[in-house]
Order: structure tokens, then sequence, then C-alpha cells
């Protein structure tokens, strides 16, 4: 098989796989290899539902000793099979950088032979990719749960970021849907990797030229709605993940129908786009809003409403807490306040050490008024005469229009070879040259 044949198999295969986003981590290049890799991300493109497609993301292998139900590649399909060498995704690599196709590798794998086995031949791409090739930009690696300490540590070292995907919220549903997995093989390498990132901030503190281990820190993914879990059980599991393996993401995958098995739900209308959507904006709460899972969400009310956003939801829950004086109320509060993000929140306090601020001055400010006035005041005043009621204040959120995700009935990433309106754009073009002529 060709490399290109392989290539379209195997990034094909990739597809399913989200957690790939900014490396969020400077490394400039030392002048003899080629890329460097910058700290805003290099995530400059994104396809309709928000995947990343600036990376070459490809599997090494898209075989695979493991039968998980969910999976396209499980061992019991029938799909074709391949695997690349290291040298091809060196080559493919370096090839993409130099035509400015990438900015980096998303390079994940299924399990061949055994966790070891596979473990090692990612590592060795990594080895070649950097000291043989010379690359100096973003690499992302999966580890493979089950693979040796050394062979981690090895690769950590080699690696911006690596990611071990949790694949389902609960251990009760990686039982039903991925029998040959458990969640003890797959957190034990998120906590090694947590132990050696910390060893190694001691280690770069002391010895200026000490090597980094894995410095753009570690990511998961779970999927979503494959398993019957509510999104109380998993944003209090995400929770977790942040407090206990110190993860810089969890990101959250739509459930997309690609086998045919009784134990897998059927989704009449398509992937729970919506609801990743929502799960996305709490998680957001939860990492740079001062949120915790048990304020979004209780046992009694374990679902989002997915018609409004998670802020908006707990503030209407909360009707007591509102209206807040904008002149007075510190950052924190005001984060809690719909309508007003963190670069809003700091510009209002920054602002009023100057003086009172009105509406307007919010406005100009970036705060979404249309969402927060029902819970502020200026100076005492709220902007219009309006009833602090959770009915009224939802029917006029809802009349305003959220200007919700894309419905799609599958997910679709761009692929190396789609050449979108391509003949339509040179018809389009030949058509005005025939005119100015």
């Amino acid at each position: 098989m060709s490399v290109y044949d392989k290539l379209q198999i195997l990034s094909d295969a990739a597809k399913y796989d989200v957690a790939c986003t900014s490396s969020g981590v400077d490394r400039k290049g030392n002048g003899k290899g080629i890329g460097n890799c910058i700290a805003p991300g290099i995530c400059h493109s994104f396809s309709a539902d928000g995947r990343c497609i600036s990376l070459l993301k490809i599997l090494f292998t898209n075989e695979c000793i493991f039968d998980c139900k969910y999976c396209i590649n499980r061992a019991s399909n029938d799909v074709v099979r391949t695997s690349f060498t290291p040298e091809e995704v060196c080559e493919l690599t370096m090839e993409f950088y130099r035509r400015n196709y990438i900015e980096g590798l998303f390079l994940s794998s299924g399990v061949l032979h055994n966790p070891n086995y596979t473990m090692e031949l990612l590592y060795q791409t990594l080895y070649k990719l950097r000291n043989e090739y010379h690359f100096q930009g973003y690499i992302h690696v999966k580890a493979i749960p089950g693979s040796s300490q050394d062979l981690i540590d090895k690769t950590g070292f080699l690696a911006d970021r690596m990611s071990i995907n949790l694949e389902l919220p609960t251990s009760e549903g990686l039982k039903k849907l991925a029998p040959h997995k458990s969640r003890k093989t797959i957190l034990a390498p998120m906590r090694q990797i947590q132990s050696r990132r910390e060893e190694n901030r001691y280690d770069v503190a002391v010895y200026r030229s000490a090597p980094k281990f894995v410095p753009a820190g570690q990511s998961t993914q779970m999927i979503i709605g494959a398993t019957p879990e509510n999104d109380y059980e998993i944003i209090s599991v995400a929770e977790s993940l942040y407090q206990k393996f110190d993860l810089k993401r969890v990101f959250y995958s739509a459930f997309v129908h690609v086998n045919e098995d009784s134990n897998l739900p059927m989704l009449p209308g398509g992937p729970p786009l919506l609801r990743e959507h929502r799960l996305y904006q709490a998680d957001w709460l939860l990492r740079f809003y001062g949120f915790q899972a048990g304020e979004l969400l209780s046992e009694k009310r374990p679902n989002f409403n997915v018609l409004i956003d998670p802020k908006c939801d707990w503030a209407l829950g909360h009707l007591e807490n509102f209206p807040i004086e904008i002149n007075r109320a510190d950052y924190f509060t005001l984060l809690r306040v719909p309508g007003i993000g963190t670069k809003s929140a700091r510009r209002i306090v920054q602002a009023r050490r100057f003086g009172n601020l009105k509406f307007e001055d919010l406005k100009k400010m970036g705060v979404v008024l249309k969402r927060a006035l029902y819970f502020i005041t200026c100076q005492g005043r709220m902007m219009y005469p309006v009833k602090i009621d959770e009915d009224y204040i939802l029917r006029n959120l809802l009349s305003v229009g959220e200007k919700l995700p894309f419905e799609a009935n599958g997910y679709r990433q761009l692929s190396l070879f789609d050449d979108y309106n391509v003949d339509a754009n040179m018809n389009a073009y030949a058509q005005k040259l025939i005119v100015q002529a």
C-alpha cells in the first residue's frame, strides 16, 4: 500500500478523536532545526463543529487488539487495516510542514500486538522526528494505557502534550462498551505524567538546561451519549480530573453511531452536538469562572437546560443573588453574571476606579447586555423595568434568540484530500475573466 493510500485511511480513522487543540507552550527554534512552537496556539482553522484541523492528525495504525463497541477500528470490524512506519510519519510531517499545510503533529494509534509494542513505535517516531529530522514544532501524542512507565517517560520528553483517553465517564460504562479496558490502566499513566511533570518543574528550576517533560500538560477525552450518564455525573468526573490529575483540558466528544451493536444507543437526531456544546460551556465555568460542579447541577436536577447556556441556567436558579450593583461587586461576583466574561469583568474593575459606570460603558467593555440586563444595576437602577422572575426572564432570553451550534447528522473532519468548491470557484473566476475581456 502506498503512503498516499495509508494517509487517506489513517487520517480518516483519526477524525473521531477530538482531544487536540493549541499547544499552550513556547519553544523557539535553535536555528539548527525546522519549526517552532508558539503559546497562543497553533490551531488556526476549525471545522464547522469546532474540531481543530491545522494539525496533521493521524493514527499510526488502525489495527487494534481491543474490541470497543463504539470504535470504528475495533478488532471485530471488517475494515481495511494498515500502519505507518516511523520514517513515513516523519517524512509526511516534514513535507506537509514545509508546504505550510500544518503546524504540528497529532499522533494517536490503535493497539498493535500489545501496548508496549505500540508505545515503542510511537517513541521511535518522535525520537526520529526530533533528533534526525530536527523538527521543533508542536507534537501531541497519545500515551497507550498499559505500556511501561519507562516508555511513557522517554516519550514525554519528546512531546509537547500527551493525552490518555478516559473513553467513557464511568467505570460501569467502560465495562459495558470497552470490556478489555479498565479505569485502573487508564488512570495509572495519567498519574505518572502528573508526578513526572511535578518532578520536572523542580529540575528545570534548578538546572535551566534540563529538558522539559510534557510542557503543555496532558488532556483526556470522554464520549458523550454512548452510555446513560447525566450531565451532573459527567462534569463531576471532569472536575475530579482537573483537581486530582492537573489536566489542561477535558474534551467531550458527542457519540457517533458507526457500529451496529445492541449495547449502543440509537440516535435518530444524530450525534448530541448541542449537549456537547453545553458541557464545553460548563467546563469553561469550572476552569475560569470559579464554579463547582455541585453549584451548576445536582442529583435532583442532573441535566442542563439545552435551550440556554449553563451560566444563565445557574443564574435563573439563584435569583436571590440578583440584581448586583456593577459599581460595587467584586471580580468573582461579576463573573457570575450572565453576559459578563473574564475580560469584561477585569475591564469593569479597572474602569470604575475612575468613576461610576453606566450601561453604555458596559457595552463598550464587551458586556452582552441582552443577557446581563436582567441581573445587574448601575448606580442603583436597572437598564429597563424588569421583573426578577424566573419564567419572565427565561421567556425574554429565549425571545432574543441564542445562536446555537450547527446540528449535523454526523461528524465530518476536513480532509487533506478535500477540494471544497474548487470547480465552482474556478468557473466563477473564468467567467470573470471572460467578462473583463
